[in-house]
């Protein structure tokens, strides 16, 4: 079974409802997986927006997930550590944990959630931006999977 990146939330394609965007409570949306390859020791998982305006704007930055967690619940604390031992990244909106679609108003923006199962920890500090965080995968990424949804104001 290939890695599976899904939400109870939302369809891959379908629009990202409100409550995890800033037009709602801005929390982050329930996301679940299935299919992680054997050899798995953690997961990272990068949100972004290829369609904003200044180029791609990051969203939420997730590493050093452990393998053996099936998904997030809604509303991940904004932290730059999580119990379990995750850690969150710097986003473009300047903090860490997640920050929902806020485009400007007109067409649809896609936001792109990419889970990456990784055949070691990434060992980075808490806080590093996304480009850290792939730079520290390059070579470790044993299988990827994405789920795009679509918001716009």
């Amino acid at each position: 079974m290939a890695l599976e990146l899904k939400s109870p939330a939302f369809k891959n394609g379908d629009y990202i409802p409100p409550a995890y965007t800033c037009k709602g409570r801005d929390v982050s949306p329930p996301l679940e997986w299935a299919g992680i390859p054997e050899g798995t020791k953690s997961l990272a998982l990068i949100s972004d927006d290829p369609d904003a305006p200044m180029g791609e704007w990051v969203h939420w930055v997730m590493y050093d997930i452990p393998a053996d967690k099936k998904g997030l619940p809604e509303g991940v604390k904004k932290s730059d550590t999580l119990a379990d031992g995750s850690k969150q990244g710097m986003t473009d909106f300047g903090r860490v944990g997640y920050g929902g679609p806020c485009p400007p108003p007109g067409k649809p923006h896609r936001y792109v959630f990419a889970l990456y199962a990784l055949d070691t920890n990434v060992d980075l500090e808490p806080g590093m931006d996304k480009d850290s965080v792939l730079e520290a995968i390059k070579g470790h990424v044993l299988e990827e999977a994405r789920l795009t949804g679509l918001f716009k104001r």
